[in-house]
């Protein structure tokens, strides 16, 4: 398998002392949540690496196997579940994986690398983090879901029980709906983690006030 992955490279403040990776989500592309980075309202100190990564192009079942940037397939859809591809899935975890291990070699432990991800985006972050064998800065997990917990549990690394988990959902999301948020949400309380839980009044989005708040959570794990 080849892990390379077309990535948008964006630096902030000074020499990098910590990496985000950021997964966009199905349909989009690394540039969806460029323009986010300027409202994090990160410490100007602070040198961040932001990497945003390029999903593959495939056909997508649920959509009537029309061709997208995606992390895996989606075989099916209901309101509180979905059945996936999960060798895609694991595959798309372990190019993640890579890129991990790639800010490692360029000198970024491991616990200053987090991982964010929106809808299909965040189902590979919570895959990747919760999963990878050593002690990461955090994951952000936005308007998405845990996309197979036999799998995680499966996988589960004992080096990130106690990794902290900024995880937000609209209110009014009709895509992924807040109840399969909350299933998320709820699979990692109860198997100890903790999570810092935030909902908010929209849709299949994310709003300047969560925005905010994401760049408050990672400023306070950077300094």
């Amino acid at each position: 398998m080849n892990s390379t992955m077309d990535c948008i490279t964006l630096e902030h403040g000074g020499s990098p002392s910590h990496s985000v990776i950021w997964l966009h989500g199905l349909g989009a592309d690394g540039s969806d949540f460029v323009p986010v980075v300027p409202d994090l309202g990160l410490p100007a100190g602070v040198g961040v690496r932001f990497l945003f990564p390029n999903a593959p192009e495939m056909p997508v079942t649920c959509n009537g196997g029309y061709t997208m940037p995606a992390w895996y397939d989606i075989l099916s859809l209901s309101p509180n579940a979905r059945r996936i591809d999960e060798a895609g899935l694991l595959q798309s975890r372990d190019r993640v994986s890579a890129l991990i291990a790639q800010e490692i070699a360029l000198g970024i432990p491991a616990a200053r690398i987090f991982l964010a991800g929106f809808s299909q985006g965040g189902a590979v972050a919570y895959m990747t983090a919760l999963s990878y064998p050593q002690r990461l800065g955090g994951l952000i997990a936005l308007s998405t879901y845990v996309p197979s917990t036999d799998l995680l549990d499966a996988c589960i690394s004992e080096a990130n029980r106690t990794l902290p988990v900024f995880a937000a959902h609209g209110e009014y999301d009709d895509v992924v709906s807040p109840g399969l948020g909350k299933q998320a949400r709820d699979f990692l309380l109860a198997r100890g983690y903790g999570v810092d839980w935030r909902t908010y009044p929209i849709a299949h989005s994310v709003c300047l006030e969560e925005i905010q708040a994401i760049g408050c959570w990672l400023g306070e794990r950077m300094s």
